[in-house]
């Protein structure tokens, strides 16, 4: 990726992370996500909210998908997210046809971004550290939460 693409990506990481931030601060999980158009608008953006909402969907992909509304297609956008989507959100990925995904980090969570790369999906993976230490630092305080989170 050139500079140019790499200074929007890091750019548009940081309306996730403020999302992530949002969630943590609600005593929620830290992962924020946005999704933008084709043409670099900001359509929608979220934060998980499992523990907030008592809701297991309300991931921090499926907010920002959410408060995107419907669109007449998805090909052409860019969900970026603080951390390595799921399988669940990996799949709203290849069902809406979303062609990029702009990871915040893989190493504390790696997800499904390599699947969704076998099938012709866009990834940038910007290894963050703020993303990083964000989470790690979340995993080490609430273990249970993070396995709770992830299906262990």
């Amino acid at each position: 990726m050139d500079l140019m693409d790499q200074a929007t990506a890091r750019e548009w990481l940081a309306a996730a992370v403020d999302e992530a931030r949002t969630g943590l601060a609600e005593g929620g999980i830290p992962i924020g996500a946005a999704l933008y158009g084709a043409d670099g608008t900001l359509l929608g953006r979220g934060h998980n909210r499992r523990v907030q909402d008592g809701d297991p969907s309300t991931h921090a992909e499926t907010a920002a998908f959410r408060a995107a509304g419907r669109q007449r297609s998805y090909r052409g956008t860019t969900m970026v997210t603080t951390l390595s989507p799921c399988w669940y959100c990996s799949g709203l990925v290849r069902q809406f046809g979303i062609s990029r995904v702009i990871v915040g980090e893989a190493v504390t969570f790696h997800g499904g971004h390599d699947w969704l790369a076998e099938h012709g999906v866009r990834i940038v993976l910007l290894d963050d550290p703020e993303c990083v230490a964000m989470m790690s630092d979340f995993i080490e305080k609430n273990p249970a939460l993070w396995n709770e989170d992830i299906g262990e």
